[in-house]
């Protein structure tokens, strides 16, 4: 008896990569006052940190809060990577990357950090523009 071979060795890479565009969507920085992300470039777990740097470095994630201060350390001591993240309120998260992935930072910066932004109500001035512009449209 044989086993079946499906033509492939390798999982899709694509899952993993849209999971991540998911995560990234949802990421709101309005609760972070800087981020520190320090690694060596010689730990062979520096691939994450770096990873990291690139995704949250698109503009569409800076422009939640352009006042967040994304800071880099680059030493040369072995040691593992990290990532701390300090809150405008208080406190702060601190994350070592010795097993973690990019994908699971960014679920854990939106189930932890993201959650506390309080959403906004819609201002009046806007609901009434609307209403007089489909006031004239319809005329």
């Amino acid at each position: 008896m044989s086993i079946y071979f499906s033509g492939t060795f390798r999982h899709s890479v694509g899952g993993v990569v849209s999971a991540i565009t998911k995560q990234l969507k949802l990421v709101n920085l309005k609760p972070i006052k800087k981020i520190q992300v320090q690694f060596d470039p010689f730990h062979p777990n520096a691939v994450t940190a770096r990873d990291f740097l690139f995704h949250i470095s698109n503009p569409k994630v800076i422009q939640t809060n352009i006042n967040c201060a994304i800071r880099t350390n680059v030493v040369c001591d072995r040691s593992e990577p990290q990532i701390k993240i300090d809150l405008a309120e208080s406190g702060s998260v601190k994350f070592l990357l010795n097993n973690l992935t990019v994908l699971e930072i960014l679920q854990q910066i939106n189930k932890h950090i993201s959650s506390k932004v309080k959403e906004e109500p819609p201002s009046p001035t806007t609901a009434k523009i609307t209403t007089k512009q489909k006031a004239k449209g319809r005329r």
